[in-house]
């Protein structure tokens, strides 16, 4: 389903800010440059930077070297860990 943006969806939810003058006064002056209202301004930068932080829980970046190491860790082959091997050979504590 593809993603819409704030301002084509219904909006039926209110949102309440407590800004200080000096805050009003600039937020207002660059939504005035982007010909927004002040709400419209809020609503789409708080959205994309709500969508920014929430990709940085699901995704990461790397530098060319770091996915080298990535890489190669991936296509090692596995350690073996005597520990876990039994671990996962004995029955747990549900199979009996």
């Amino acid at each position: 389903m593809p993603e819409r943006s704030p301002e084509r969806v219904k909006k039926s939810t209110r949102l309440n800010i407590r800004a200080s003058h000096s805050q009003k006064e600039l937020i207002t002056r660059a939504a005035q440059l982007r010909q927004k209202t002040v709400s419209d301004f809020i609503l789409e930068n708080a959205y994309e930077a709500a969508k920014a932080i929430l990709a940085e829980q699901n995704q990461f970046k790397l530098s060319d070297e770091q996915w080298e190491a990535f890489c190669k860790a991936l296509d090692r082959p596995p350690q073996v860990i005597p520990a876990l091997q039994t671990l996962m050979t004995e029955p747990g504590v549900f199979d009996e």
